[in-house]
């Protein structure tokens, strides 16, 4: 269980300190485990490889058992790989399910023993989740402390899960710096950068780290020995989390249909989070604090989606990590292809860069390159924005990106001369309308995965626009001043979500290049409706200051 670690002012607060109540909890433990107590059956070594083996033989056609490393004592680690081979792969979401602080928080592996145990099964919803996704599971990512002490961290003291601190981490190339002491963390690491996964669940759950080693006695804890059930993010590290609360509340959901309620962290407690410079006042603030976990590794390289879950019955999160699985299997809301909600690869004010491709492989290849390189991207658009017309210029090189000015005249004076772009039609439309200039956000060249000749659109390149109305007919949409399509590639399509008609351009490889870093977007519209602002004092007012 991840929160106890997270008091945000003083020590655990379950870690009581007084000479009594210790002594008072374990003689009743002591009570407990020897035969008052009904134990639970205590995974081995043994037992779980030969589960593995004897799955790998049954399942022959639908799971891979690949053993990824070892711990510094030998024993192995093991990576399951699920799907079914009758589907096309390049239609595959990838999904990777751990439980990195296996260990003393045993419910999360056994939890996973149990998804995999359903996504072997002959479910109707297994056998759709195996269509569409391919899964990686790595039930134990720690075997010295599964098997063996019941303690956070391998023989050297290094938790896969925290990975021992940001201290360890080199954020600028995303390494981590004693790879030579966690065999673990390497065997972790190199199954995210090979799958480079869509999305990424980590099983956490009760456990026995509160006990001291003289409190620990038979490891077969009791029968009923729980904990609060929490769902999507970390008490001690709010931003390991899904960026989209939906996909929470999607888990939250099908956790309450099974009759597993969840605790929802800053909500539940009705604080606000918290951050640097408040702490005169983080008592009003909630505990837990941004940090740096391993979990976070993919969301920070390949733009993972990424989710913790607390878990007290096997059931629980079972029910809830279907429910995640579940997102990989649908349209989400403001989308329109099946699939993880991971297309958005840089955002100004409701206009955004995304990804691009035919199929789940292609996008995913996109989603990589662009995101890898997105924080060098320059943006624009014009302001104040007007109704029935928008314009979004995303610069993606150092060289276009000198060409964005926040004044009107002097960005079209900029565009002129570049290649395959129509300045002529540019300026045309924005002297057609009211905006007195550009809002403008620089890129950055000091980011992490940057370098000055990688080629961005590599895997071609995505624009969402979104209209705020509902069946808004779209009058002229242009890339550089030259239409553009109604097409899925090398053009636009238009369809409802959240509320918008929202606005996809996606470009291929080629097209992307012909643009040379520069992607302006015209946009022309006329709405269903006719919306009027402003206000009009009542008439009697009006009249009175006639007199």
């Amino acid at each position: 269980m991840t929160y106890p670690h997270a008091a945000p002012y003083h020590s655990r607060p379950n870690r009581v300190r007084s000479l009594i109540i210790p002594c008072l909890i374990a003689a009743f433990f002591l009570l407990l485990t020897d035969g008052n107590a009904e134990p639970v059956h205590r995974l081995t070594a043994d037992e779980y490889e030969a589960t593995l083996s004897y799955w790998e033989e049954k399942y022959d056609t639908l799971l891979e058992v690949e053993r990824i490393g070892e711990s510094r004592e030998g024993m192995g680690i093991f990576l399951l790989k699920i799907t079914d081979p009758e589907s096309s792969a390049k239609e595959k979401q990838h999904s990777l399910i751990t439980a990195l602080h296996g260990g003393p928080e045993r419910s999360g592996t056994t939890a996973c023993m149990h998804v995999i145990e359903w996504l072997l099964s002959d479910a109707d919803d297994a056998k759709l989740t195996r269509k569409n996704q391919e899964l990686w599971v790595i039930p134990i990512i720690n075997p010295y402390a599964y098997f063996e002490t019941d303690r956070f961290g391998n023989s050297l003291k290094i938790d896969p899960y925290t990975g021992g601190g940001v201290s360890n981490w080199d954020l600028k190339t995303m390494t981590f710096k004693p790879i030579d002491r966690a065999p673990e963390m390497a065997a972790f690491l190199k199954v995210v950068d090979e799958f480079q996964p869509d999305a990424h669940i980590d099983l956490h759950g009760t456990g026995l780290q509160e006990y001291r080693d003289d409190q620990l006695g038979k490891r077969e804890r009791y029968q009923g020995q729980i904990m609060t059930e929490i769902t999507g993010s970390a008490y001690s590290n709010y931003v390991l989390r899904p960026w989209d609360w939906r996909v929470t509340e999607a888990m939250i959901e099908a956790g309450n249909a099974a009759g597993f309620p969840s605790d929802r962290f800053e909500a539940d407690a009705q604080q606000l989070l918290y951050g640097p410079g408040l702490e005169a006042i983080v008592g009003q603030h909630w505990r837990g604090r941004p940090q740096f976990y391993s979990a976070q590794y993919g969301s920070v390289k390949y733009h993972t989606l990424i989710a913790a879950l607390e878990v007290a019955w096997e059931e629980s999160g079972l029910a809830r990590t279907k429910g995640w699985l579940n997102i990989g299997n649908t349209v989400p809301e403001g989308e329109n292809v099946v699939g993880y909600p991971v297309d958005r690869m840089k955002a100004f004010v409701g206009h955004f860069v995304t990804t691009s491709g035919a199929n789940a492989e292609e996008r995913r290849e996109s989603r990589v390159q662009l995101w890898q390189c997105q924080s060098l991207f320059s943006q624009a658009f014009i302001y104040p924005q007007t109704d029935g017309r928008s314009l979004y210029a995303v610069a993606t090189d150092a060289a276009a990106r000198e060409k964005l000015d926040g004044d009107n005249e002097t960005f079209l004076a900029n565009i002129t001369n570049h290649a395959n772009v129509d300045s002529g039609a540019i300026r045309e439309f924005i002297e057609s309308g009211p905006e007195i200039k550009m809002a403008v956000e620089a890129g950055r060249d000091s980011e992490v995965f940057t370098t000055a000749d990688r080629n961005a659109v590599e895997h071609g390149i995505g624009f969402r626009l979104r209209i705020p109305y509902r069946d808004a007919t779209i009058d002229r949409i242009a890339l550089n001043g030259q239409p553009l399509p109604n097409a899925e590639m090398n053009g636009y399509k238009a369809f409802q979500g959240n509320g918008f008609t929202q606005v996809q351009v996606s470009l291929d490889a080629d097209m992307a290049a012909k643009s040379d870093g520069l992607f302006v977007i015209t946009l022309s519209y006329t709405p269903p409706v006719k919306r009027k602002i402003g206000w009009t004092p009542p008439a009697a007012v009006l009249e009175k200051l006639k007199q």
